[in-house]
């Protein structure tokens, strides 16, 4: 086969999987930027109750990865699960996703609640915040196999920077259970339905994953918009400290609140592992590729104004090994191709090296080379971060500096995470897609 006909055929799979993943997963109806305005979301106790204004965005988010082993039968079932995640800007309202991705069968949730964290670090919430969560106005909800679904939206002052507590109960087996294993947050689980428990002294279960809870959205004065980050492990964060919210998408929040650059909202949909091209195993598959999973990850999210792909060592670096660079390269173009007939600014990033680590091959490194050189060209995407030049040891270029290496020679330390952030230029998150001659 000549290389003109493998690049056809490439093109090809990539249009079977873009469709196909069309089909496969519900996605929550993106906003369409306009001004919200909800009701108080209390119940009819207090009908009189002032209304929230403000604009839909994504404040945290964490991308189904695959079902958590060992939950094949029972799932959770009689016991609450008390999800402690961190919003980058607050709101006045908020709404919660749920997923049962990964389930085989109905997920059955009688009692689900949303609290602010009282800042102790545990699964207490703030006096004052609890809210049940109710679905079409039920405080139950039946998530089908394969599906998620979204909350009413509930009156909720959320402040920014800060963490959230999402609750369910679930008295029947549902199953596997929905995850993401690499959450750098610890969560906590009670026996019974302990959902509206402001204390957390009924949470003696603890747990490194987040576990149902894919999406927190808050109706919100601070931002006008949210930027979607699909990455890989080094998005998700792995290896930096648990429970500081030091990833670089935590950075980058930070730095756009503070008013440097536009004024969005980051939300992180990185999966430790995952790849442009390939997915993992199952129906539907675990660690679902960047091309599979780019409607809803990044394109079902509310009011989404630029992307920014980090993906691509993995498609080198884990077996089967992609050495092909070009297959890599237009497997990221069909991404910014997706994202431009949203009208969305696409940022890619450099790929950083990897020499020390267990995987590392000089042909590997050649490659990891090739795809870079084309990301500089300005072929990939509009515009890029140079992660790899701001990361690298300039003495050994093919690794990372001693400071910003994690000691695994591929996960930054929180330094590393630091310094990504620093470099990322805010200003390329302006505008629209470029116009198309």
């Amino acid at each position: 086969m000549t290389k003109r006909h493998g690049y056809a055929l490439l093109a090809a799979i990539i249009a079977v999987i873009v469709a196909v993943s069309a089909a496969i997963y519900v996605g929550v109806a993106s906003d369409d930027g306009a001004e919200t305005t909800v009701p108080d979301g209390r119940g009819p106790n207090n009908p009189a109750a002032p209304a929230s204004v403000g604009t839909w965005v994504g404040a945290w988010s964490a991308s189904p990865a695959g079902p958590e082993p060992g939950t094949e039968v029972n799932g959770m079932a009689g016991r609450s699960v008390r999800n402690v995640v961190h919003v980058g800007v607050g709101g006045s309202a908020a709404r919660i996703t749920l997923s049962n991705l990964y389930g085989q069968q109905p997920l059955g949730i009688t009692r689900a609640s949303v609290a602010v964290a009282d800042g102790s670090d545990g699964a207490a919430a703030q006096a004052g915040t609890m809210r049940r969560l109710t679905f079409n106005g039920r405080p139950s909800v039946v998530v089908p196999a394969g599906q998620q679904v979204v909350s009413d939206a509930v009156r909720l002052p959320v402040p920014h920077d800060t963490d959230v507590l999402v609750t369910t109960y679930s008295p029947t087996p549902s199953g596997p259970v929905t995850y993401h294993p690499q959450a750098r947050q610890i969560s906590y689980t009670a026996e019974g339905d302990r959902t509206e428990d402001v204390s957390g002294v009924a949470y003696t279960g603890q747990t490194p994953y987040w576990r149902y809870v894919t999406a927190v959205d808050v109706l919100s004065n601070e931002a006008e918009g949210t930027v979607v980050v699909i990455g890989d492990s080094l998005t998700d964060g792995s290896t930096s400290t648990v429970g500081e919210n030091r990833r670089w998408t935590d950075v980058l929040s930070d730095r756009l609140r503070a008013g440097e650059g536009p004024r969005y909202s980051v939300v992180n949909q990185g999966i430790s592992g995952n790849r442009v091209l390939s997915s993992g195993l199952g129906r539907p598959a675990e660690n679902p590729s960047g091309l599979v999973r780019f409607q809803r990850d990044v394109l079902g999210r509310p009011n989404v104004r630029a992307v920014v792909i980090a993906l691509g060592v993995n498609d080198i670096l884990r077996t089967p090994h992609e050495t092909d660079a070009r297959r890599i390269t237009d497997g990221l173009r069909e991404l910014r191709r997706m994202a431009h007939a949203r009208g969305l600014r696409v940022v890619g990033v450099t790929l950083m090296p990897f020499q020390g680590h267990r995987g590392y091959r000089p042909h590997l490194e050649d490659t990891r080379q090739a795809v870079n050189a084309r990301i500089r060209s300005g072929e990939v995407f509009d515009a890029y971060a140079d992660f790899d030049k701001a990361l690298r040891d300039p003495y050994s270029p093919r690794r990372l500096r001693s400071h910003y290496d994690s000691g695994d020679h591929l996960h930054p330390s929180d330094a590393g995470y630091e310094r990504m952030a620093e470099i990322f230029d805010v200003d390329d998150l302006k505008g629209a897609a470029p116009a198309q001659l």
